[in-house]
């Protein structure tokens, strides 16, 4: 067990509980904020999550849905202030994402049910859809401090994007996601393939700015995209720093080199320009699509990301020490 998985950091409290992997931990109590737009059986979820909460011997969840004026981060406030230790959140990405701002710099933890299309927390965690053994992940114990990005006031564990991801997933229809899942994107990404690029500046940190002609900026906490694609293989979420990915196909054999590169885990990709830090500033010429794990958000010239670390404690189904999330799942 690391010390970084343990200890206290900064002004985010230690968990009473001792995080360790392997072996059941508790009882605890427990929350479960669900969407109700996403979770198509909900009342056949409540029973399947209940009984397997039972059966750990954990008392009855508290469950709270969310609305269209409050999408998750009021529902997560209170369960913490109402004592709960793990809060399970059930709904797609921007579900996940609202519940971010309700739970960072508490002692509780995140437990993700994935109810969503892209689900890109889950597929760094190497969590399961089913939802009894999402909670069987949460009561045998594993636990990760990890950092949060903050943009624009909000909060995001995964990914932060300006460009050619934010505007294939602005295109990608909800009615295509629920029909052939990740697919979906890849499908709406060629439209976009021969789109202009953007002139950007970076600024990571004190470094001196980096002018580039690009297609894609994305500044990643982990490391995978919609599919389990490992964009960036060294990105870890516990280190204070982010991962920033300047993508510069400039033609279709570009982009086709550029896939097979990341898809065979090359250790060198060409097209893209791979920098770290934990202050990012992205400026373009004209306004782009922005995205936030998954979310689309309002275009913008800027994209500017802060590292807020160790923000948020994750429930996780592998040793607490490994450098990505999904290993051991």
């Amino acid at each position: 067990m690391t010390e970084h998985a343990l200890g206290h950091t900064g002004d985010v409290q230690t968990p009473e509980v001792t995080a360790r992997s392997g072996g059941t931990i508790g009882p605890l109590r427990s929350t479960v904020v669900v969407n109700p737009a996403r979770v198509q059986q909900l009342a056949e979820l409540r029973e399947v999550v209940d009984a397997a909460l039972a059966a750990a011997g954990w008392p009855a969840p508290d469950w709270l849905e969310t609305t269209a004026d409050d999408p998750g981060t009021g529902q997560a406030r209170r369960a913490v202030q109402a004592g709960a230790e793990v809060v399970f959140v059930s709904g797609g990405d921007g579900t996940v994402r609202a519940a971010l701002a309700g739970l960072a710099g508490s002692a509780a933890a995140l437990a993700v049910l994935p109810a969503g299309t892209g689900n890109l927390l889950a597929t760094n965690l190497g969590l399961p859809i089913d939802p009894v053994e999402g909670v069987r992940v949460a009561v045998a114990g594993g636990r990760r401090q990890v950092d949060l990005g903050e943009m624009d006031g909000e909060l995001f564990a995964v990914m932060a994007g300006m460009g050619f991801d934010a505007a294939v997933m602005d295109s990608t229809s909800a009615k295509l996601k629920a029909r052939i899942g990740p697919l979906a994107y890849v499908i709406s990404a060629v439209p976009h393939l021969f789109g202009r690029p953007m002139r950007v500046q970076v600024t990571v940190d004190d470094q001196p700015p980096l002018r580039r002609n690009a297609r894609a900026v994305l500044v990643g906490n982990v490391g995978r995209l919609q599919g389990g694609i490992r964009l960036l293989p060294d990105a870890e979420p516990d280190n204070g720093r982010m991962d920033v990915a300047i993508l510069a196909p400039r033609n279709l054999a570009h982009w086709v080199v550029l896939a097979f590169s990341v898809l065979l885990r090359r250790q060198r990709v060409p097209r893209m320009e791979v920098l770290r830090g934990a202050h990012v500033v992205v400026s373009s010429d004209r306004p782009q699509p922005r995205e936030l794990d998954g979310d689309v958000v309002d275009p913008a010239r800027t994209l500017e990301v802060t590292v807020r670390p160790s923000a948020l404690w994750l429930c996780v189904p592998q040793p607490d020490s490994s450098p990505d999330l999904a290993e051991g799942s």
